[in-house]
């Protein structure tokens, strides 16, 4: 920027978020580098592209740092939350929500810590759905290091957003700041495997603080990691069993949010490629990328088998779908990258 020159309007605003630090010119250049990136953006109060649902909220922040599509953070979300070090079974239950949530049309909003976060933002990604990570990090990097490859993942099919400056280390005060930006962002907060002492717990509570809806997956007693759940359940929050329970805490319906969908993403009933009607499009998500026999199937979307084996040969034929030996099925996602 030479001498005569007018401070671009990022670097103004960056300018006010110093606040009372004083100048820092060397910092608004790191940042201004940063958004010269490819699909980076700040997202100030005054953009229309800052998620309506965020600036309803007081004392959000009034500017957004975005890698990705910063127009998917204005769609329907549910944040998934949860342990970072889950029992397998709390691994694969975030997994599957993700993915069923994603299939219904939500993006899943997730905090890309290890373990539930993770898995939240793998599901949507293998559903082929919107993630969206919110980080308590700059986001020039990513933390915990070893999901940088799942944080580009997300910037291509989602967004990382964070409200901290590039530079900002994973101090342990940005987290509490990052889960009431996370609970904002959604409709409703997903509790999956909390111990009663769990960050988790404290999103929740913003969650409800801010009218969102909380709830929360309930597991054995005799699992640590479930007291905080039934902690939440206990306190009011909504008990969540299966996908359904998900969508009717938020007072929709599967049939009715994928058609809000379709009318999003361009497809109709002219299109013979485009939306499945909900359990078709639940079971095609189900089935992931890799290979799964009937019995696998039906445990994960709680179909009964002979829905399953309609449903399963009606994409087949229309080549979503194809048999493998031994009686397991796969999808065929070279025809068709939904």
């Amino acid at each position: 920027m030479t001498a005569d020159s007018r401070p671009t309007e990022p670097a103004r605003w960056l300018e006010r978020l110093r606040g009372s630090g004083g100048p820092d010119p060397a910092g608004i250049a790191r940042d201004l580098a940063w958004l010269e990136g490819p699909n980076r953006s700040l997202l100030t109060v005054d953009d229309p592209r800052y998620p309506p649902q965020l600036a309803a909220v007081p004392g959000m922040p009034p500017a957004l740092f975005v890698e990705g599509d910063p127009a998917v953070l204005a769609r329907p979300q549910v944040a998934i939350v949860g342990s970072r070090a889950p029992t397998a079974a709390g691994r694969e239950t975030a997994f599957d929500f993700a993915a069923r949530l994603a299939a219904a049309g939500f993006a899943v909003t997730s905090g890309l810590a290890t373990g539930i976060d993770g898995q939240a933002h793998r599901g949507a990604l293998a559903a082929r759905g919107v993630t969206i990570a919110v980080c308590g990090t700059g986001l020039d990097r990513v933390y915990p290091a070893e999901h940088r490859e799942l944080a580009t993942g997300i910037a291509a099919s989602g967004a990382l957003v964070s409200e901290f400056r590039t530079g900002t280390p994973p101090r342990s005060q940005n987290f509490p700041r990052r889960n009431r930006l996370m609970s904002g962002l959604a409709r409703g907060v997903l509790v999956i495997e909390a111990a009663s002492r769990s960050g988790s717990l404290i999103t929740a509570r913003l969650a409800g603080e801010q009218g969102r809806e909380v709830m929360a997956v309930p597991g054995s007693i005799h699992n640590p990691l479930a007291r905080g759940c039934h902690r939440l359940i206990k306190d009011g929050a909504a008990l969540v069993e299966t996908i359904d329970d998900v969508l009717a805490a938020l007072g929709v319906s599967v049939q009715e949010n994928s058609k809000e969908t379709a009318r999003k993403t361009g497809d109709s009933e002219e299109n013979p490629g485009g939306a499945l009607d909900s359990d078709a499009e639940m079971l095609l998500n189900a089935l992931g990328f890799e290979p799964a026999g009937l019995d696998r199937l039906v445990q994960r979307t709680g179909l009964a088998a002979h829905s399953v084996i309609s449903r399963l040969q009606l994409l087949e034929l229309e080549g979503r779908v194809e048999t493998l030996a031994g009686g397991r099925y796969s999808r065929t996602t070279a025809r068709h990258g939904r």
